[in-house]
């Protein structure tokens, strides 16, 4: 079990002071430094032998952390149920078992839960999660430091019985059965019932008639509930993790993963719904999917309450029977107390012309808000199944966010980027009745359904030569039956809360803010810097000198051109939100949406890594939530999680599953790190997980097939893999299990010190570009000759971030000589290449402005000006017109001849503004002191 899933908290330990924290210069140098002092391994045995010593979590005593001081990612919430997030540690500072207590400003203590997230190999902590319990309003900030922590008032308490789950947070209860249609039979506030029958909800349809002509057939399936199982037990937070299918009328699909979290002292209890497209997309079609509640009715009709809010803090404020506007007027007071959302005085106290004709009032029992695009949300309301429907109102961008209940409670709810994953809905049924019932819907059943079919008829490429003809043309690489959805995923967050009664519109308000941004607790940068976080590949932003404040310009210029893409261009839906397109068509003055792949990005040279380091330096909000959209996007919907592919990533395309090339470059663990490790995510760590294997896909699916000079089939005792863009995936997969000590840690461990030493061990090291892996042993056969395969891909999807974490904690010289020979001849010239290694380097000079940071790292390590100032030439001149130069202007002009009137930056593609955005960060940080 991974430290992420662990029920108890972390033990206590001594106290201690703060770890010297490393300059920018010598950042790197530290980090080997510190390994170097007390070496974990002896290279000359084999990584089996070796590896027994780092099998203890606690193998090397550590003084014990600072002090931590935390603070709100936006504004301290308004609305509060709880938060969580992980902070990371230097390497030998603290001990693998420490507790921690929290405190508010002000010195208040506050009730802390902790568990490990991640160790260094020493068993000393690496990063510690931590969950903040809700119930009391959020100060503005907290301290985290040593200590035992404070117990809440009301511990969250879990008790598992045959057939159901129990928790109780102090204020509300909630019943998880462990078979069945519910997730949640029960929600009671108090002894209260509050909701009943939580359950999932697929409508599917069995045909598609693309001319709108036909009989449509449209089947109900609910939620199987197959496993339970707690994950986290409080006392402050308590997670339990739901599995199973969606099923009904003979079909069984859709495998779901639900995880409920609650916290202590909280009325509200957040979902995180994941589930797998296992379908082809060509017979059944998803026509809705949701989550539903019944809610219980206590109050008189006039008294239940409607709330849906829109925009902001704009709201629908009704009642299921309205008493304003009537002919006859009920009393000031009933009318004020109704739209306040009060209960109404007694109806004996009304004016007897409206209280006797009550009866006469229409109840609207059925409500709908459906945000059908990201432009544009319509409500509407009728008084029963089977009668008409009376337009409410439009608006743009919904909340997501509705009420039903009255006076003595009901249930809030809301989903997380309600709009931007559109198309998606909100429904109230039933409120005439004894009983209600909500859905909130990620799929609209008012939308057309789902359509995941592959967009065109293959165009006659029914051989590797047609097809590579095409990727001539289109850049699309395309292959008969490999344009399949089958496998994708989605993750959805939402929020439910069983409040004592009807919410005010600030209470309304504050809980809308926190569904459309989760509170977040951050670090300060300086101790993201000082642990050297994610491999210490940034420094603060700076601009303190003009060079420095141009590089800095030009980095906000680039994220602020695709926020501003991505809401002109509108790159939103439920299977695109997150992504970004990949290049620009100059002619249309449009991105290239529809040819080949040029469309969608699917993290081609890793606009991921760009966005989290450009969060670590500057701690910026809207950084960091266009980088979690990302992450959920590109983890999920561009990655397979079932079927023959499972493990790896598609290339980018048209659509995200279009394009045939199945690569690891796209799946890499590399990209889910950040959000996983500064959140605590666990469905994040399910996807990391799930990698711990992903080279045995290599066996059913050769990414090189159609392009090998010579005949090869794969053999599991020789796969042929990429040192660069597969082992970079490879072993960010095989870090994360091993230092989240997951369930197949100790081997993950040793197929990534096997394959960094028989790397090292090649004729020349990372230029031999690959190698033939055995899937038994976990390392690669020694090639007999050197081959000089340098690609300019190697190094852009992560290799470069893995390997300055892997230097930090991993003493094995030969390893780094290797990785350093080829950070310095990449960009290299010939002659330099042909002296050191007696041959060539064949690599064009493609994407030479990227490879700066290689050099900067080689300057970095081995403290070399000459090198550091040559980085920086190709950085600044990179010779190139496509890469922003020092001399490249970067500014908008206004354009109307598009569809919308767009600002338009015609140089602009994600792989360059990548690779400048990493380039410009890791180069700062690394040999800042040498910038012109």
């Amino acid at each position: 079990m991974s430290p992420s899933h662990r029920t108890d908290s972390v033990n206590p330990a001594d106290r201690g002071g703060t770890s010297a924290s490393p300059s920018r210069r010598s950042l790197l140098r530290t980090a080997a430094a510190m390994t170097a002092a007390a070496p974990l391994y002896s290279w000359l045995s084999a990584p089996t032998a070796a590896a027994a010593t780092a099998a203890s979590p606690a193998a090397r005593p550590a003084s014990g952390p600072g002090e931590v001081a935390l603070r709100w990612l936006e504004d301290r919430p308004g609305w509060f149920a709880g938060a969580q997030w992980g902070t990371p540690w230097p390497q030998g500072a603290v001990p693998g078992d420490q507790s921690f207590t929290l405190t508010a400003e002000g010195g208040a203590e506050v009730p802390l839960q902790s568990w490990p997230l991640a160790y260094w190999p020493d068993g000393t902590l690496k990063w510690s999660g931590h969950a903040l319990a809700g119930g009391t309003p959020a100060a503005d900030g907290y301290t985290l430091a040593a200590g035992e922590p404070a117990a809440p008032e009301r511990a969250v308490v879990v008790r598992e019985r045959p057939g159901h789950v129990d928790i109780d947070t102090g204020v509300i209860s909630l019943r998880l059965p462990t078979s069945g249609t519910d997730l949640v039979s029960r929600v009671h506030r108090g002894d209260t019932p509050i909701a009943t029958h939580g359950r999932l909800v697929n409508i599917v349809q069995r045909e598609l008639p693309d001319d709108g002509l036909g009989n449509v057939r449209r089947d109900e399936l609910l939620s199987d509930v197959r496993s339970v199982t707690v994950e986290q037990s409080g006392p402050v937070r308590a997670v339990v993790r739901i599995e199973g299918k969606h099923r009904g009328r003979g079909r069984s699909w859709l495998p779901f993963t639900v995880r409920v979290y609650a916290y202590a002292g909280s009325d509200s209890f957040r979902m995180v719904h994941s589930f797998v497209f296992d379908s082809d997309g060509q017979d059944d079609f998803v026509a809705g999917l949701g989550v539903r509640f019944s809610v219980p009715l206590r109050d008189e009709p006039y008294n239940r309450h409607v709330r849906l809010v829109g925009e902001g803090h704009g709201a629908l404020t009704e009642a299921v029977q309205p008493l304003t506007g009537l002919r006859r007027d009920p009393g000031e007071a009933v009318r004020l107390a109704q739209v306040a959302g009060e209960r109404t005085p007694d109806i004996d106290t009304w004016d007897t012309r409206v209280s006797g004709r009550v009866h006469l009032i229409p109840r609207f029992g059925e409500y709908s808000l459906a945000q059908l695009s990201s432009e544009g949300f319509t409500v509407r309301k009728r008084t029963r199944s089977g009668y008409g429907w009376v337009p409410v109102d439009e608006g743009r961008r919904a909340a997501g966010v509705g009420y039903l209940g009255g006076p003595s409670g009901g249930l809030a709810f809301g989903l997380k980027d309600f709009w931007q994953l559109h198309p998606t809905q909100l429904d109230i049924r039933g409120a005439h009745t004894d009983t209600g019932e909500v859905t909130v819907w990620l799929w609209s059943p008012d939308a057309p359904a789902m359509d995941t079919r592959f967009y065109h008829d293959g165009l006659g490429q029914d051989s590797y030569e047609e097809q590579l003809e095409g990727l001539e043309i289109t850049y699309e690489d395309y292959e008969p039956e490999f344009g399949t959805p089958y496998g994708i995923a989605r993750t959805s967050e939402l929020t439910f809360a069983a409040l004592a009664a009807t919410p005010t519109p600030e209470a309304l308000g504050g809980f809308a803010d926190a569904v459309r941004a989760t509170p977040q607790l951050v670090n300060p940068v300086q101790q993201l810097l000082d642990t050297g976080a994610f491999g210490g590949l940034f420094t603060p932003v700076d601009r303190s000198t003009p060079a420095r404040a141009a590089i800095e310009d030009n980095l906000d210029f680039l994220f602020d051109y695709y926020v501003t893409a991505r809401d002109q261009r509108h790159w939103y839906g439920f299977w695109n939100y997150g992504d970004v397109m990949h290049s620009q068509d100059g002619s249309r003055r449009v991105w290239s949406y529809d040819i080949g792949g040029y469309a969608w990005a699917n993290s081609e040279l890793s606009p991921d890594l760009w966005l989290w380091y450009a969060f670590l330096r500057s701690g910026r909000a809207d950084i960091f939530r266009f980088a979690e959209a990302m992450t959920r996007h590109t983890g999920e919907v561009d990655v397979y999680h079932a079927g023959e592919w499972a493990g790896l990533g598609t290339r980018h395309g048209v659509q995200h599953w279009a394009d045939s090339a199945k690569q690891q470059r796209i799946s890499t663990a590399a990209y889910r790190r950040f959000y996983h490790y500064l959140t605590t995510d666990e469905r994040t760590g399910d996807l990391i997980s799930e990698l711990a294997r992903s080279e045995e896909t290599f066996l059913v699916l050769d990414p090189g097939r159609k392009v090998r000079d010579e005949p090869y089939e794969p053999d599991p005792h020789a796969l042929r893999i990429s040192f660069g863009t597969d082992w970079s995936g490879l072993a960010a997969a095989w870090l994360s299990e091993w230092e989240r000590r997951g369930p197949h840690w100790e081997e993950c461990r040793d197929k990534l010190l096997g394959t960094m030493e028989t790397i090292a061990a090649q004729p020349v090291g990372f230029i031999q570009n690959s190698g033939l892996y055995d899937l038994d042993t976990g390392r690669f056969a020694l090639e007999p000759e050197p081959q000089y395969r340098v690609s300019h891909l190697n190094a852009v999807f992560g290799l470069v971030e893995i390997n300055a974490e892997l230097l930090q904690q991993i003493d094995l010289p030969e390893f780094e000589a290797a990785w350093l020979q080829y950070c310095r001849l990449y960009n290299a010239t010939p002659r330099e290449a042909e002296a050191e290694l007696g041959h060539a380097l064949s690599n064009n000079g493609n994407l030479k402005q990227a490879h700066t940071r290689l050099q900067a790292f080689a300057a970095a390590r081995t403290d070399d000006p000459e090198l550091a100032a040559r980085a920086w030439d190709g950085f600044l001149h990179p010779g190139t017109s496509w890469e922003y130069s020092v001399d490249t202007e970067l500014v908008t002009e206004r354009v109307a001849s598009t569809l919308n009137p767009t600002d338009w930056f015609g140089n602009a593609s994600t792989n360059n503004s990548a690779q400048y955005g990493l380039a410009a960060i890791q180069n700062l940080a690394l040999i800042g002191e040498h910038l012109p």
